[in-house]
This record gives structure tokens, sequence and C-alpha cells, in this order.
């Protein structure tokens, strides 16, 4: 790693067997320790017009790059077969861009002014992180390693979907480097359920806290988008963009009342759930109901025809066929 670049958040891939794909996690927004101040101004709710579901422009169109550090290993070359990287890129910015940035004003969207992707031999699976020389100059770091456990049938999908979720950190705002990590992280899984790319093993949780991260989060703010408007994680992400984070200010400002209440409900929520569908599914085991459709009361169905003949017979004709018998006549 160059001097000229810093790592500030890596998540490594859980302990897998070599034949079970760890599950896709990320890392985090780089951070900034002071605001970052600039020469945009600000974002104010007269300056946005009105929502559309046209393409988000940014202020500057970002430089797409892309940098392949050994053209030799098997997940360079499935990256290769299945991803065309420059169209995959900016597919990924104009969905991350349209669902934190639809309706909004230009000057709320970060000045990222290019994105490289590089694609390397490195341990877990994927990280964002920015210049030291310039933040608005974002790497994304995917894993070749991880590339090669995905299985072949997932393989397009599971890379298009870890893109979009580290694209996110090339664009969402951070509340200058203090929210919860498990926040930040929960926006790019939300995004990324949101374009399609929610991979088969994701499901919701109750067992941990609001802010456990990745799909955990990104389910709880699909639940927000029912209760408090569609565009919800749009105006949490703005509420962190012109100051640092401070809880109260953010979840009761967008929903006027704490996260841990809202987390609450949203444990019910899923409980409630989940105990609908255990209820659904038992009257229709006791209704005699399956996939296969209603099943017939018992003396409707036709009874089967008792077999008179021997045993003897049976194993000499090959048990249950039918064989046709030729009709004895007198004389």
């Amino acid at each position: 790693m160059s001097s000229s670049t810093t790592i500030y958040y890596q998540t490594m891939s859980p302990t897998a067997s070599s034949s079970t794909p760890p599950p896709p996690q990320s890392s985090a927004l780089p951070p900034t320790s002071e605001p970052h101040h600039s020469n945009i101004p600000e974002c104010a709710d007269s300056n946005r017009p009105s929502p559309d579901t046209s393409k988000v422009i940014p202020f500057r169109k970002p430089l797409i790059r892309l940098v392949l550090r050994d053209l030799s290993s098997s997940g360079s070359r499935a990256f290769l077969r299945l991803v065309h990287a420059s169209v995959a890129l900016q597919d990924a910015v104009d969905t991350v861009l349209k669902l934190l940035y639809n309706g909004l004003h230009v000057s709320c969207i970060p000045p990222t002014r290019s994105v490289t992707l590089v694609i390397r031999d490195m341990e877990g699976v994927a990280y964002t992180t920015g210049l030291d020389i310039d933040q608005d100059h974002k790497e994304i770091h995917l894993s070749t390693n991880y590339i090669e456990f995905i299985p072949e049938s997932r393989q397009k999908e599971e890379i298009m979907g870890v893109l979009v979720h580290e694209m996110v950190h090339c664009w969402q705002h951070s509340g200058f480097g203090k929210a919860p990590q498990g926040l930040i992280e929960g926006v790019a899984d939300w995004v990324r359920l949101k374009a399609g790319y929610a991979p088969p093993h994701w499901k919701r949780h109750i067992d941990c806290d609001w802010d456990a991260g990745y799909e955990r989060t990104g389910y709880f703010l699909e639940w927000l988008e029912k209760e408090h408007g569609v565009d919800i994680v749009q105006r949490l992400n703005e509420a962190m963009r012109d100051c640092k984070y401070d809880a109260d200010k953010v979840w009761r400002g967008c929903c006027g009342q704490g996260v841990d209440v809202m987390w609450e409900k949203y444990k019910r929520y899923v409980e409630d759930d989940c105990g609908e569908g255990k209820k659904e599914k038992a009257v229709e085991e006791k209704a005699g109901i399956t996939e296969a459709g209603p099943s017939s009361p018992t003396e409707d169905r036709p009874k089967p025809q008792e077999d008179l003949r021997t045993a003897r017979e049976k194993a000499r004709r090959g048990g249950n066929m039918h064989v046709p018998v030729r009709p004895k006549f007198d004389g």
C-alpha cells in the first residue's frame, strides 16, 4: 500500500470453509476529523426541484478508473468475463445518486471527483478509502480471493452488489465521520437492497442493536420508509451533511422520535410478521391445504380396486400390472 493512501475501515470476511463463501461485507466511508469546507452552497429546501425518476447528475462528473493488480488470478478472470467495468461502475454511481439524492439540489451531492476500482489479492471482501492528498478521490478495493469463493452462478450478481455497496461510501454523508459505523454500512446495504442485489442469505434480524450494520440496519431503514416516508433515508443522509452527527437531532428531526423507540417498534413488527406467517401456515395445514392445493375429503376419494389375485399370480404377472385375459367360451 502506498503512503499516499490511508485505509480507514476494513471489514474482514468471517471465517468460512473453503467451500462456503463468506457473506458480503464492506467498509465504511472514510471519515474526516474536521468539517470539510468547500465552495459548494448550502443545500436548502427552497432549492429542491420536484422529485422525479430521471438520472441524478452531480455537479462534476467523476472520473472512473480500473486497476487490476494480477490478471492471472481466477478472480480477475471471472471479473473481466462477467463485468463490463465502465458500465458497471457508472451504473453503480447512477443507482446511488438516484436513491440518495433524487429530488434534491445538486449542491447536496458530495464533490467526488474520481472513483478508482482496484481488483487485487487481499483478505476480506472489499473496502473504500480516500486519498490523503484529496479526499474527493475515492478508491474501492475488491478482493479477487473473495470473487473466487463465490459460486459461479452468483458471481456477477454478487460482484455488482458489492460494487453498489462500496459506491455508496463514495457519495454518502457521515456527519463528518461521527455517525455510527453501523448506520453508514446500513445505508449502503439499504441501497444494495433497493437496487435488487440482496443475496439469498440476507434476512431481518432483531437479536441485535439497530446499528449492528449491513443488512440488519438496511432492513430497519426499509421499514422506516413505510413508517416515515419513502425519502426517509435521503433525509437522514442529508441531516449528516453539514454538521457532526448528533443522534437526537438527526432522528428526532427526521422521524419525530428517538431511534431506540423506533427500533422497538420494528422488532414488534418483525415478530408479528413472523407470527402471522406461522399462524397462516398452521391454518393451511389444519385445513389440508398444501402447495398442490386443497386436499379432497376422504369420502370423496375413489377407493382403490380390490386385488383378488393370489400371491402366485401377482408374482407371475408383475405385481399390480393389468394383464388382459382371453375370455373363455363354452363348447
